[in-house]
């Protein structure tokens, strides 16, 4: 008998889960696929990358089997709401990989993509809808979209949904559906905001936790780099050597593309990822990563939790992020499924006030490396020397200037001391003469021009002149 047999699924379900490549249940998936059939609420925290979505997709495939019945025209029966596109994209195929033998309505509402076909699907009725909350509000808004016979809510990545200010839209969205109903909470880390939105929401729900809160996998070896800002490029290019598949995360959207261009002259194809592409444009890059046409991914946070790709042997925080759980997320996207990753960090002097986060959040001492001209020094990081360097390449223009003024003039040759000499006599002589048209007598001013005056004075000094 299969092991996910005995946590009561059918065969239909467990023949799909072999055949994608499960021998056996993860320790999420043993505690809370018999508590989501038992029909409570949960809290669940796992680390990213050890089987959380399938640990709440199977059992809402066990229940559509039990209970077959056509969808109601603009309803749903389970909602899954996410944080990004791309971790709704992975969940709406890991729902279709799952339930191959499983009849079942669902569709994926995410915002980048045109309104007509996600309303098209919405009419139809859904069994399960996966969707990111702005684009979720907008159909509620509109009427494509009804909440009342949902018995089902699914609230994954809780954690980084807070960090988007998503929290106020899920508030809304959860009023719109009967109280009477199961609702499921996952994330990778606990902060104290969304222990007070699984009270708010969640009645008497059932804790799971499987590794310690916000601890990284423990096959991934990480290490952080200290260097100089400008030093990160050449030293992401030895990084990158004899590496099949790697992530690269940036901060800004910015940098993403920068950085795309500057691995582009070195000969080093790579594809960015980020907010301020459109929905199409995100998915063709993640499926060229995933198949290796393209093995490098630069992206931003917005990505981090959104990208199952099992084989990424490399993840380089190209910037360090400002938010320790970004961190954890980051990483979790090698050393998936059981495989050994390895993750780097490279931190600029202003950037370690972040490390600090980090290692307080992991509980857990980051091994530190100081990285100087490209290489790998032994020594430890010297902060004087830093601001030593940092005060020299900022020394001011003007103290240059004064000293080459202030210098001695016996270094100067004599010709240029005495023609420095006559240009200032003769600049010293217009100043004085500047602004007298005559001279105390009524003559004319010395330094008048040999041609007169283009402008005589009219009425008598007129005259004077001719006579």
């Amino acid at each position: 008998m299969s092991k996910f047999a005995e946590l009561g699924l059918s065969s239909q379900l467990t023949k799909a889960i072999e055949k994608s490549g499960y021998a056996s249940p993860t320790p999420i998936q043993e505690k809370a696929i018999p508590l989501m059939l038992q029909g409570g609420d949960i809290v669940a925290i796992a680390q990213t990358g050890t089987g959380k979505t399938a640990a709440f997709v199977l059992p809402i495939l066990e229940r559509l089997k039990a209970n077959q019945h056509r969808a109601t025209p603009k309803h749903c029966s389970t909602l899954i709401i996410v944080p990004t596109r791309e971790l709704a994209k992975q969940i709406d195929d890991n729902i279709e990989k799952y339930g191959t033998h499983i009849y079942h309505q669902r569709a994926c509402i995410v915002g980048g993509v045109k309104y007509p076909r996600q309303i098209k699907r919405l009419n139809q009725g859904l069994d399960i809808l996966v969707a990111t909350p702005g684009r979720l509000e907008d159909h509620l808004k509109s009427g494509n979209l009804s909440l009342d016979h949902t018995e089902t809510l699914i609230l994954d990545e809780a954690d980084q949904m807070l960090d988007l200010g998503f929290f106020p839209a899920i508030r809304r969205i959860a009023k719109k559906i009967p109280r009477t109903r199961q609702t499921v909470l996952l994330s990778a880390t606990m902060p104290k905001p969304i222990r007070a939105l699984a009270a708010e929401l969640l009645d008497n729900p059932k804790d799971i936790a499987v590794a310690p809160v916000s601890t990284p996998v423990e096959r991934i070896e990480q290490s952080v780099m200290l260097m100089e800002k400008s030093e990160k490029r050449p030293f992401l290019l030895q990084a990158l050597e004899n590496q099949f598949r790697t992530i690269i995360f940036t901060r800004t959207k910015h940098g993403a593309d920068q950085l795309v261009k500057y691995l582009a002259k070195q000969r080093i194809f790579a594809s960015a990822i980020h907010g301020n592409k459109s929905q199409n444009q995100r998915q063709r890059t993640l499926e060229s990563f995933r198949k290796g046409e393209e093995p490098i991914l630069i992206a931003t946070d917005i990505a981090a939790r959104g990208i199952d790709i099992p084989d990424v042997s490399l993840v380089v925080n190209y910037d360090v992020p400002t938010t320790p759980e970004a961190y954890v997320h980051r990483i979790g996207r090698t050393a998936r499924a059981g495989r050994e990753g390895r993750a780097i960090t490279l931190c600029a002097p202003e950037e370690q006030k972040h490390l600090r986060d980090i290692e307080k959040l992991t509980k857990m001492k980051l091994p530190i490396e100081n990285v100087q001209a490209g290489g790998i020094n032994d020594d430890r990081y010297d902060p004087l020397k830093t601001a030593a360097r940092r005060l020299e390449k900022s020394s001011p223009q003007a103290s240059k200037t004064s000293d080459r003024k202030n210098s001695d003039d016996r270094y100067r040759p004599k010709s240029r001391r005495l023609n420095d000499n006559k240009k200032l006599s003769r600049k010293k002589t217009k100043q004085h003469h500047r602004g007298d048209s005559a001279s105390s007598d009524g003559r004319e001013a010395r330094h008048r021009k040999k041609g007169g005056n283009k402008n005589p004075p009219r009425g008598p000094a007129r005259m004077r002149n001719k006579k």
